[in-house]
């Protein structure tokens, strides 16, 4: 678990254990890298104006390998 992680979870004392959108991001090894991307996003209103951080968080996707470990399932049955 990040430093940060902890520090953001320990201030929230009504947020013992992370939600289960936090620990898979946390599984990632990209918290910090998303949470920064995330504020960025939430600051500005504007994807384009957060490449840097988009960037690192990209670095660290690849890094860790995480298109590997999180493989996309084709749905090849359409519902009509």
């Amino acid at each position: 678990m990040s430093q940060r992680y902890k520090k953001i979870s320990s201030k929230n004392s009504m947020d013992d254990e992370p939600d289960e959108w936090d620990q898979r991001i946390l599984k990632t090894g990209c918290y910090e890298e998303n949470l920064a991307l995330q504020l960025c996003h939430a600051d500005k209103g504007d994807w384009r104006q957060c490449l840097g951080e988009m960037e690192a968080f990209r670095k660290c996707w690849d890094g860790n390998k995480n298109n590997e470990r999180t493989s996309t399932v084709e749905n090849t049955e359409r519902e009509i």
